[in-house]
C-alpha cells in the first residue's frame, strides 16, 4: 500500500475518532445533565465508532490512530524488521495530530459551536496522570499481544471493549492517546482538555507506553529478530505486515466533573 494512502487513513481515522468523541460528549451535555448518562452515552459511541475505524482502516494502514502505538511498532519492528519504518512513523504521526485537530473542529462545526475555542476543562492532578498510565500500558499490551498470539483479527471488538471498559475504571476515563488529548484542546466541550494539562497527560502516555512494551516482553517473551535470507532451495515465508492493531484511544472528562462545560 502507497505512503500517501496510508497516511491518509491515518488523518481520515483519527479525525473521525476525535468527531465521535467531542460530537457524542456534546450530544449528551444537551440531553441531559446527568454526568454519569452523559459518560455513558459518550463511552457507547466510542467503543461502536472505533470498532468500525478499525474494521474499515486496519487493512489500509493498521488503524494505529495514535503516536504511542506508531512509536511502539516502530520500536519493536527495529529488532524483528516488520514495524513501520522511522520515515513511516514520521509520516503517521503528524497526520494522526492533523486529523485529530480537524475532527474536534468538526464535531463543533456540526453542533453549531464555535470552531476553535480552547478548553477550559482543567485535567492537572496527579492521580489523572497515573490513570494515563495505567490505561496506555493496558492498550499497548493488549495491541502487541493481540499481535504476539496472532489475534490480530479480533482488534476491533477487543480494542474497542477496553477502551469501553478503560472509560470506566480509570480516574482519567482513558485519553490514553496524545494526537487525540492535542485535538481536544480545540473544543470547549464537555470532552475538551485545557492546553495546560496537555504536557503530563502526553508525558504520563509516553511512560504508559514504555511500560506496556515492558509486560508484553514479560508476558509474551521477546520476538526473534526476522531472518535476513532464506537458505537455498527453500522458499521463503511471506513478510509479516506490522502490527495491525490501532491504539486509541481516546477518554472522557472525569465522570465527577463538578461543573458543565
Amino acid at each position: 500500500m502507497p505512503l500517501g494512502r496510508r497516511v491518509a487513513a491515518e488523518a481520515v481515522g483519527s479525525a473521525a475518532l476525535v468527531a465521535i468523541v467531542v460530537g457524542s460528549g456534546i450530544q449528551a451535555a444537551e440531553l441531559t445533565h446527568d454526568v454519569g448518562v452523559r459518560l455513558l452515552a459518550n463511552s457507547l459511541a466510542t467503543v461502536f465508532g472505533l470498532g468500525v475505524l478499525i474494521a474499515l482502516l486496519g487493512p489500509v494502514s493498521g488503524a494505529h490512530f495514535n503516536p504511542v502505538v506508531t512509536l511502539a511498532a516502530w520500536a519493536t519492528g527495529r529488532r524483528t524488521g516488520d514495524g513501520p519504518s522511522g520515515r513511516e512513523a514520521a509520516a503517521y504521526i503528524p497526520a494522526q495530530v492533523a486529523g485529530a485537530v480537524a475532527g474536534a473542529v468538526l464535531a463543533d462545526a456540526m453542533f453549531g459551536r464555535p470552531l476553535v475555542r480552547w478548553s477550559t476543562h482543567d485535567r492537572f492532578a496527579g492521580h489523572l496522570w497515573l490513570g494515563e498510565v495505567v490505561a496506555t500500558a493496558g492498550l499497548v499490551l493488549l495491541v502487541f499481544g493481540l499481535t504476539r498470539t496472532g489475534q490480530a483479527r479480533h482488534a476491533p471488538v477487543a480494542v474497542a471493549s477496553y477502551i469501553g471498559a478503560a472509560y470506566w475504571f480509570t480516574s482519567s476515563t482513558s485519553f490514553a492517546n496524545p494526537a487525540v488529548t492535542i485535538g481536544r484542546t480545540f473544543t470547549d466541550t464537555f470532552a475538551g482538555i485545557a492546553p495546560g494539562s496537555v504536557g503530563p497527560f502526553v508525558a504520563a502516555q509516553l511512560v504508559g507506553a514504555a511500560l506496556g512494551l515492558g509486560l508484553v516482553a514479560a508476558v509474551f517473551g521477546r520476538r526473534a529478530p526476522a531472518p535476513t535470507a532464506v537458505p537455498a532451495g527453500l522458499p521463503g515465508e511471506p513478510e509479516l505486515p506490522a502490527p495491525t492493531v490501532p491504539a486509541d484511544l481516546p477518554g472522557e472528562p472525569e465522570p465527577d466533573a463538578p461543573t458543565l462545560p
